[in-house]
């Protein structure tokens, strides 16, 4: 359907900008959601709706800061399944009181990530409440 609307377009107009112009039609182009700048000129020169996108800086900050927080978790578990798989190949008491040793480490690490994200959390509901 797309390609059809497309075959029908044959006449091509050159537009000239100052920088300063083209600069603020870049601007609003990117805060829609057309992905090329001739439709979102299109739409704008035929009066149709143009959507444009919101961003939540907190939603934004929250996501990054769950991004780390994801991989440092991510990182706590695959040492965990290490030492799990690690237990399992034991044959000597001594390698057993180690890793318990290394395991419990393991689990003070996991607990504050996890206390971490508790926190955090509730900055962010703190936040979007007061908005």
């Amino acid at each position: 359907m797309m390609e059809r609307e497309n075959s029908n377009r044959t006449r091509i107009v050159g537009l000239r900008f100052t920088p300063e112009e083209y600069a603020k039609i870049e601007r609003k182009w990117k805060a829609s959601t057309c992905r090329k700048l001739s439709d979102y000129i299109r739409k704008h020169l035929f009066d149709k709706p143009i959507n444009t996108t919101f961003r939540n800086q907190s939603l934004d900050d929250m996501t990054l800061e769950m991004m780390l927080l994801n991989k440092q978790l991510n990182a706590i578990g695959n040492n965990f399944n290490q030492a799990v798989k690690k237990l399992h190949t034991l044959d000597q008491i001594s390698e057993f009181k180690v890793w318990i040793i290394s395991s419990e480490q393991d689990k003070k690490i996991l607990l504050n990530k996890v206390e971490e994200i508790k926190i955090c959390i509730q900055k962010i509901s703190e936040k979007w409440l007061q908005s």
